[in-house]
């Protein structure tokens, strides 16, 4: 008997800009997977935890490929909650896109497709989840994969230093550091950075700063 088909429970698939990241700018599909383990205190996607609807991969690959972009976004929630995520990473792979990952960093990266850019966040100290972090994930980081982290106070950015230091990561990969919209200045937080001279990147959610808070974008 032939294997079933992958399904995967899919909250929103659309077309945007990338607001963050280094690809930040570029027309993107985002294909949003449901469910996520964590529940960091700034997420701002807390809709995507539940809901969303069973969808076929052919059915999710024919959506993409409607869009006519070069770049995908795979995102959540916390998409590598669904196993199938893994050959749907794979098939757009094959398919010829340039794809990208958004994970939390508290599940295991080691199978994720070798052509993705994994885009993995370490959860600091005032998201409510750094005992999340799954360490081992650092030992399959690459120069074209980036680690995040959202930064709500001094206290998360001295953290931050440490970690990066200890791990060596500014040398490894593409290091982002974001503001918690709302909590931090994000003029503090470059100050810091600047002042450290520390060798990351600085982002803002350029998403938000166009459209503001709504989903779709």
């Amino acid at each position: 008997m032939a294997a079933a088909a992958p399904r995967l429970r899919i909250s929103e698939i659309f077309h945007s800009l990338q607001g963050e990241s280094t690809r930040v700018g570029l027309p993107t599909v985002f294909v949003r997977l449901t469910g996520c383990p964590l529940r960091c205190v700034w997420c701002d996607t807390e809709y995507a935890f539940t809901g969303g609807k069973m969808r076929e991969l052919e059915d999710i690959l024919a959506e993409v490929a409607g869009y006519g972009a070069r770049h995908v976004c795979v995102t959540g929630g916390e998409p590598l909650a669904q196993k199938p995520c893994l050959t749907l990473l794979t098939a757009l792979c094959d398919a010829g896109y340039s794809v990208s990952l958004e994970t939390s960093g508290a599940l295991d990266v080691s199978e994720v497709d070798a052509r993705v850019s994994k885009i993995m966040d370490l959860k600091a100290p005032g998201s409510g989840e750094v005992d999340k972090n799954l360490w081992s994930n650092l030992a399959h980081i690459t120069a074209q994969d980036e680690i995040k982290v959202v930064v709500a106070d001094e206290a998360d950015y001295q953290w931050t230093r440490a970690v990066l230091a200890e791990h060596n990561l500014t040398s490894r990969c593409t290091v982002l550091l974001s503001p918690v919209q709302g909590k931090l200045d994000p003029q503090d937080l470059a100050a810091w950075i600047l002042r450290d001279r520390l060798a990351v990147r600085m982002q803002l959610q350029m998403h938000r700063i166009i459209w503001g808070e709504r989903t779709g974008v």
